[in-house]
């Protein structure tokens, strides 16, 4: 068999190592050139506005637009919402913020405007899914208020946006599905009120026509104080579940609810319900303990019933037979 050694042959593993290096040292100068190209120049850098010169670039920084300023939550965690304030509900009916805390039941509250065009709807379409997958039911167990930021808004719009979202909720027939969804609007004093003592910080764009207000939504408790505070667009089913346990200042819930909110804790880092471990270890020890202690008591009982009813274990209690004694025969 003849060889040709004139061209060394390379495997195929080292060809792709090194092909692997090659790419990975090709897309690292790509990067060093295309920062090179991009990086402004020392001018720029020194004077990032361009100012005293002609013609000046301005790039963009990064910094909070002027539209997003003063627009923030601050948490006021166990601070109570001002009962007093004025509303008008879907229905044209004067209200007031305390009639929706009847002491019995926690409230979920979210601010949002009928005519927003993206975040309201977004917030309040999250609390619909997250609710849907909630065992407890609005109108029983808790309720929902809305109280609209415009002082535009009227029970004719507070209504509609009702409607949209009762019908998205899904639960409920006939003129009861309403039952626990509270649309409420107002003057801008008593909006104020109410998002002053929740810590909602929020502006009205004039350029854009729009309000711009921060995303969440909060638990109340039953005597209307603030107990959590939920963010973003998206909120689990779990995280609504244990804090409207949480809120409900343990009023009307199981006991397994109760070892659910005692196995979890709010983790304000992540903004949702962390389980803790060592509560978990400890429910599950007790449990355990249970269950040998009942596994024990099963197998007594068992042996206590099986020593009753085996045969002859009353024999200690009965007297024994004489031999019967026969004649001998006559031969």
């Amino acid at each position: 068999m003849k060889i040709d050694r004139s061209a060394p042959r390379t495997s195929p593993l080292v060809q792709t190592r090194v092909g692997g290096v090659v790419r990975r040292l090709a897309g690292a100068f790509a990067l060093l050139v295309a920062a090179g190209l991009c990086a402004p120049n020392a001018s720029a850098q020194r004077n990032p506005y361009g100012y005293g010169e002609k013609g000046g670039v301005q790039p963009t920084l990064s910094v909070t637009p002027p539209e997003l300023e003063k627009v923030d939550i601050v948490e006021h965690l166990n601070g109570p919402l001002p009962k007093d304030a004025a509303f008008v509900d879907s229905d044209g009916k004067p209200v007031h913020l305390g009639d929706y805390f009847d002491g019995k039941r926690p409230t979920l509250l979210v601010f949002a405007y009928h005519t927003c065009p993206m975040l309201c709807s977004l917030v309040l379409d999250a609390t619909t899914r997250g609710l849907k997958d909630v065992p407890w039911s609005v109108g029983k167990e808790f309720d929902v208020v809305s109280v609209s930021i415009d002082p535009r808004d009227n029970p004719a719009s507070a209504t509609k946006k009702r409607d949209e979202v009762v019908m998205k909720y899904g639960r409920g027939t006939g003129p009861t599905r309403t039952t626990g969804w509270h649309f409420l609007t107002g003057d801008e004093a008593n909006i104020r009120r109410v998002t002053d003592a929740i810590g909602f910080d929020f502006r009205y764009d004039e350029r854009q026509g729009q309000y711009a207000h921060p995303a969440a939504i909060y638990l109340l408790t039953p005597s209307g104080t603030i107990a959590r505070y939920l963010y973003g667009i998206q909120f689990e089913p779990s995280d609504l579940k244990l804090g409207l346990l949480e809120a409900s200042e343990g009023r009307s819930i199981t006991t397994v609810e109760r070892l659910l909110l005692y196995c979890y804790h709010y983790d304000p880092q992540g903004k949702k319900y962390a389980i803790v471990a060592m509560r978990v270890m400890r429910v599950g020890g007790v449990i355990t303990m249970f269950l040998i202690g009942g596994l024990i008591a099963t197998l007594w009982w068992r042996e206590r019933r099986n020593a009753r009813t085996k045969p002859g274990s009353n024999s200690r209690n009965s007297s024994p037979t004489a031999p019967s004694k026969t004649a001998p025969n006559a031969t």
